[in-house]
C-alpha cells in the first residue's frame, strides 16, 4: 500500500468518525487518538504549506466538516 493509500484511508476513517459521532476525535479517549494525531499534524503541514497539493482540497474539506461539528461550550 503506497503513502498516498494510507493518507486517504485516514482521511476516510477521519470523515466517517465525524458523521458517525457528529464531533471530533478526542485527546482523552485512547482509541480516537491516533486520529488526533493525524489530523493536527496534517493540519500543521497545511498551515506550514507542506502538505502535498493533491490533498489540500480533501484536507479543507475534513475541515470544513470539522467546523460543523465544532463543540460548543454549555455554559454560554
Amino acid at each position: 500500500m503506497t503513502q498516498d493509500e494510507l493518507w486517504i484511508n485516514k482521511w476516510q476513517e477521519a470523515v466517517d468518525f465525524l458523521e458517525t459521532n457528529h464531533r471530533k476525535p478526542s485527546k482523552f479517549v485512547p482509541e480516537e487518538r491516533n486520529m488526533r494525531s493525524w489530523w493536527k499534524h496534517n493540519k500543521k503541514l497545511l498551515n506550514a504549506g507542506e502538505l502535498k497539493p493533491e490533498r489540500v482540497p480533501l484536507f479543507k474539506q475534513l475541515l470544513a466538516l470539522g467546523e460543523q461539528y465544532k463543540h460548543v461550550n454549555q455554559y454560554q
